[in-house]
């Protein structure tokens, strides 16, 4: 089964596939503790990096969606990513059958309105090509993702325990109204 990654251009940025030479900025991007504090809390090693964009690549094969390169205009590297995938995290039958939403972005471009770009272009694009329910997992205290998340029309529907943190689940049923 092949299929083809999508391109989109927003004003500001564009998602794109990841591509082989991404790896290196992908794992140094997920190695920052300021990028991980409230995802998990630890930078990930070279080899967990590895799996992860593999495990992106399939993806797309597999279901058709993953998560995109985030690169933003004017920089030859990736900056983060954005999209979704299938978590299997066990946490029930409001949550693990449907695809997660994420979006990470190296922390020298949060705060300027990117990753709300980046996402906002994912989420676009997901309810043309795949639509239906989407979920979120947020730490609480994460104040840029909480307001990406409910910008995007993600809603609270439970706090769980996930590793010893307390994290918030969300969903969004289609786009904002």
């Amino acid at each position: 089964m092949s299929r083809t990654i999508p391109t989109i251009n927003t004003p500001r940025v564009t998602l794109r596939g990841m591509r082989p030479e991404d790896f290196s900025r992908f794992a140094e991007i997920w190695a920052m503790p300021e990028v991980v504090t409230h995802i998990g809390g630890k930078p990930r090693a070279k080899s967990l990096s590895w799996d992860s964009f593999l495990r992106n690549a399939g993806h797309w094969q597999i279901v058709g969606f993953g998560q995109w390169a985030v690169q933003i205009h004017g920089h030859s590297e990736m900056a983060g990513q954005s999209g979704f995938f299938y978590g299997s995290r066990g946490l029930g039958e409001d949550y693990d059958p449907f695809p997660e939403a994420g979006w990470l972005l190296d922390p020298s471009f949060q705060g300027q309105g990117f990753g709300l770009d980046a996402a906002t272009a994912a989420h676009d694009w997901f309810d043309r090509v795949i639509a239906g329910r989407t979920v979120c997992m947020l730490a609480p205290e994460n104040e840029g993702s909480l307001r990406i998340a409910k910008a995007l029309g993600y809603e609270p529907f439970r706090e769980e325990t996930l590793e010893g943190d307390t994290v918030l689940l969300m969903s969004r049923n289609g786009p904002p109204v």
